[in-house]
């Protein structure tokens, strides 16, 4: 009766937990490593160029004259230097 247990729970380990807490650790690793002048993706839709960073915010920079703080966390992805300009 343990056996059938034991090979739900692997199954579930590698197909659901080991995959999510991989993508948690590159989202993490991402998140500390975000400097200024890279340009980012938030989870909400804003495209910016980072001109500020502390520990746990990031200042983003929108347009011209216009600039946001937002939590590191809510960084989704860092684009490829020139996205602002051509978007």
């Amino acid at each position: 009766m343990l056996w059938p247990m034991l090979l739900i729970f692997g199954a579930f380990w590698f197909l659901l937990i080991r995959p999510q807490q991989k993508k948690q650790k590159a989202h993490q690793e991402l998140v500390n490593n975000v400097a200024v002048g890279d340009e980012v993706l938030t989870a909400g839709g804003i495209l910016g160029r980072i001109t500020g960073v502390s520990e746990h915010y990031a200042v983003l920079s929108i347009s011209d004259d216009t600039e946001i703080k937002i939590q590191k966390g809510s960084i989704s992805q860092v684009v490829p230097k020139g996205t602002i300009e051509e978007a």
